[in-house]
């Protein structure tokens, strides 16, 4: 008996732009063409492609060209606002696949300092992130956010993100063993940076403090922390109140501030 196959059709607009994406996949311009790709598969208006490797700073594969990087984006990585992104943390966790930042923040995301000082600017609703692992040290990750005219994404698009995401991956794979060498030049060691987050309150703070203030720095509540660290939350709201006492600060924006200048002292 004959066995049947469903017929792939060469003409189909999805199967096209995947061709060409291959052609693209030792090219340097292969960033560029995945972001029109993706472009056929869901809506959004801004896209970042960005790739984290330890003890150095994020390098930002797309857009390459500085005058297409807002200043927000700029200071993102310049300033060292990436460390207290929920993406950077869930990066450093080892989380994989087609994410939605609103699913991996914390719950008080909107009231933190990051996202008022930093985030908000972007002025994005929804942002949808393919995280790839492209080494045991590199990690890839794949914004497309949503500004408030389109809304947030359809389970119709996330699903197929989430069904080429297999096909994307290896492609960037591909493309990263041929192409990473050129990016090393824009490597930086952000040693500095993530000393911060550690250091920030040494000598003044006690080692559990200094644990809950990074937390704290990162947008977590207090209901959050107590969580995370499995203690109550009332404990929590007693080392808050010692951590301002010793840190001469009364409210989270001051102590944000605070470590932003320790933040610039040691970088």
């Amino acid at each position: 008996m004959a066995e049947h196959f469903p017929a792939i059709n060469v003409t189909n607009s999805w199967q096209k732009n995947l061709a060409v994406l291959i052609d693209h996949v030792k090219s340097n311009t292969f960033p560029d063409c995945l972001v029109e790709y993706l472009a056929t598969l869901c809506d959004f208006n801004t896209a970042l492609t960005v790739t984290y490797k330890k003890s150095f700073k994020p390098i930002i594969l797309q857009p390459l060209d500085p005058a297409e990087q807002s200043q927000t984006l700029i200071s993102y990585i310049d300033n060292g606002y990436y460390l207290l992104d929920p993406l950077f943390n869930a990066v450093q966790q080892g989380i994989s696949g087609v994410v939605r930042v609103a699913e991996i923040s914390p719950d008080s995301f909107q009231q933190s300092e990051f996202f008022e000082n930093c985030y908000q600017y972007f002025n994005i609703i929804d942002e949808i992130v393919l995280i790839i692992d492209l080494s045991d040290e590199v990690t890839c990750t794949i914004s497309l956010g949503r500004q408030p005219s389109l809304g947030t994404i359809t389970r119709g698009e996330l699903r197929a993100l989430q069904e080429i995401y297999p096909v994307i991956s290896a492609l960037f794979r591909q493309f990263w063993s041929t192409q990473s060498g050129q990016y090393v030049q824009y490597e930086q060691s952000d040693d500095a940076t993530k000393q911060a987050l550690k250091s920030f309150g040494s000598g003044v703070l006690t080692q559990r403090e200094r644990q809950i203030t990074e937390l704290v720095v990162k947008g977590n509540s207090s209901q959050a922390i107590a969580d995370q660290l499995n203690i109550s939350v009332g404990t929590v709201k007693v080392h808050r109140k010692n951590i301002h006492a010793k840190m001469h600060t009364s409210t989270q924006s001051e102590l944000f501030n605070l470590f932003l200048d320790h933040l610039k002292s040691v970088s």
